[in-house]
C-alpha cells in the first residue's frame, strides 16, 4: 500500500510530470491553459514539501504506536491465511453466496440503466463519439447511484477476491464457481465505460491477493513479465479505444500512455493553484463532504467539476468534458489555500499509516485480505480525486460494514451466537 502511493501516485504520477513542468519543457496542452507562469515553481514547491512530509509524517505515526513496518509486513507475508471456522462455515457460505447474486444483479442493472454501453458499442465496431458515450455512461446513468457504485463496482470486485482466496485454499467446487461469475461480472464492471485504469488495477488486486495468500512469490523475473503484458494490453486499449496509431505518440513523453501517466494527472493541480489565485474565489466550507455540510444546509462543490467548466468549457458545451481530478493537493488548495495543503498532507498520511497498521495486525482471512487489497489499490486511486474523500467516503464505510459482517460470520458468528443464547437462558431461568 504504501509502495504503491509513493512511488506511482506521488513519484511517477505527480512529480516527475511536476518537475517537467517547473522546468518549463513540459509542452503539454494543459498547461498553456494556464495564465500565471509562477505557479509552476509553487506548484512544484508545493510537491517537494508532499514528497517529504508525507512519509516523515507516516514514520512519526508509526513510532507512536510501536509499529515496525519491514518486521511486520515480513511476518504478515508468512502468516497462514485462516479460513472460516467450521460451525461458522454453511452460514458463510450461504451469506457470501447471497451477498455474491446481490453484486452481479447490480452489474446487471448498471449496464440495463446505461443508455449506451461504450464497451458494447465498441464491440459492435462503432467507434464513434466514443469519448461522449464514456462521459454518458459516467454522468448519465439512469440507475440508482448506490446501487451502482456500491453494490457493482466497489462490492463485485471485492467478493471475487474472497472467493479467489477460498478457492486457493479449499480448492472447492463451490468457491471455484463463485469466484468464475464474479470475475466475469468483475471484467464487465471495470471496463463498460472503457475506462483504461480500473482493469489494470483489479488484475494487480489478484496478484497481490495472490501474494499475501502465499501462492505467489514475485521476483524480478515474474515482475518483468507483468509489466509486458500490461504494457502490451495498454497499447492494445489506447489503439482500439482511441484510435492512437501513431508510433510518435506511444513514445513522446507528453502524449499518448506516457503523457497519460506523468502529466495527465499532475496538470490539473497546477492550474488549481493558478485559478483559485486569481479567477475563483476559495470553496471554503462548501468543499468540505456533503455529509459534514449538509446539516448546515449547503451543498458539495467539487473543485476537479469546477476546473473543468473554467478551464475547458468548450469540452463541457460539448459533452466530452467531465472533471478534471488530480493529486488530493489540488482539492485542499481550492478549499482552504496553502494551510489546507499542509493540513491535508498531515491528516491523510496520518489516516493511511492508521489503516495500514491496523490491517497488519488484523488476523489473516480471506475476507480481511480482500479488504487490504481494496484499500492498497483505492487509496492510491482516491489520491487523485479530492481530500474530502478521506473526510468522509460513503462507499469506503458502506463497503468495510458489508465486509465486517462477513468477517463475523467467517470467524466469531458461533461465538457471538453462544453468548448471546447464553444470556438469554440465564434470564429465563432467573424469571
Amino acid at each position: 500500500m504504501i509502495s504503491i502511493i509513493y512511488y506511482y501516485s506521488f513519484l511517477i504520477s505527480s512529480y516527475i510530470g511536476g518537475l517537467l513542468i517547473a522546468l518549463g519543457i513540459d509542452d503539454y496542452y494543459m498547461i498553456k491553459r494556464m495564465d500565471h507562469e509562477e505557479y509552476r515553481i509553487i506548484g512544484f514547491v508545493l510537491l517537494t514539501i508532499l514528497m517529504i512530509l508525507f512519509p516523515l509524517t507516516q514514520l512519526v505515526v508509526g513510532r507512536l504506536f510501536g509499529f515496525n513496518a519491514p518486521l511486520e509486513f515480513e511476518r504478515y507475508l508468512h502468516e497462514p491465511v485462516r479460513t472460516s471456522v467450521d460451525k461458522n462455515k454453511k452460514i458463510f457460505q450461504l451469506a457470501f453466496s447471497a451477498l455474491a447474486a446481490i453484486s452481479i444483479l447490480a452489474v446487471a442493472y448498471t449496464l440495463l440503466k446505461t443508455h449506451s454501453v461504450p464497451i458494447f458499442e465498441l464491440l459492435k465496431g462503432n467507434t464513434e463519439d466514443l469519448a461522449k458515450m464514456r462521459i454518458d455512461a459516467a454522468r448519465g446513468f439512469n440507475g440508482n447511484v448506490y446501487i451502482r457504485n456500491i453494490f457493482g463496482i466497489a462490492l463485485t470486485p471485492i467478493l471475487s477476491i474472497i472467493a479467489y482466496v477460498y478457492a486457493i485454499q479449499t480448492r472447492e467446487f463451490l468457491w471455484k464457481t463463485l469466484f468464475f461469475m464474479l470475475f466475469i461480472s468483475s471484467v464487465l464492471i471495470t471496463t463498460y465505460d472503457l475506462a483504461k485504469s480500473p482493469i489494470f488495477f483489479y488484475v494487480i488486486m489478484l496478484i497481490l491477493a495472490r501474494v499475501y495468500s502465499k501462492s505467489l512469490v514475485l521476483n524480478w523475473k515474474k515482475i518483468s513479465g507483468y509489466l509486458i503484458a500490461g504494457t502490451v494490453l495498454l497499447v492494445v486499449m489506447y489503439i482500439a479505444i482511441q484510435g492512437v496509431t501513431e508510433v510518435e505518440s506511444f513514445l513522446a513523453y507528453n502524449t499518448g500512455p506516457i503523457g497519460r501517466i506523468i502529466l495527465a494527472q499532475i496538470s490539473p493541480f497546477f492550474l488549481h493553484i493558478d485559478t483559485f489565485s486569481h479567477s475563483i474565489s476559495l470553496l471554503e466550507a462548501k468543499g468540505l463532504p456533503s455529509f459534514i455540510i449538509g446539516f448546515f444546509d449547503m451543498e458539495q462543490v467539487r473543485s476537479g467539476r469546477m476546473m473543468m467548466e473554467n478551464v475547458f468549457p468548450e469540452n463541457v458545451d460539448k459533452g466530452t468534458g467531465g472533471v478534471l481530478n488530480t493529486i488530493f493537493l489540488g482539492e485542499a488548495f481550492a478549499t482552504y489555500g496553502y494551510f489546507g495543503v499542509i493540513a491535508a498532507i498531515i491528516y491523510v498520511a496520518a489516516i493511511i499509516q492508521i489503516i495500514y497498521m491496523l490491517f497488519m495486525r488484523l488476523r489473516k482471512t480471506p475476507v480481511v485480505i480482500a479488504l487490504f487489497v481494496y484499500f492498497t489499490i483505492n487509496i492510491p486511486r482516491t489520491l487523485v480525486g479530492g481530500v474530502s474523500d478521506f473526510l468522509f467516503n460513503p462507499i469506503w464505510v458502506m463497503t468495510t460494514v458489508v465486509l465486517a459482517g462477513l468477517y463475523i460470520l467467517e470467524q466469531y458468528f458461533m461465538v457471538i451466537w453462544s453468548f448471546l443464547m447464553s444470556k438469554v437462558m440465564k434470564k429465563r431461568v432467573k424469571a
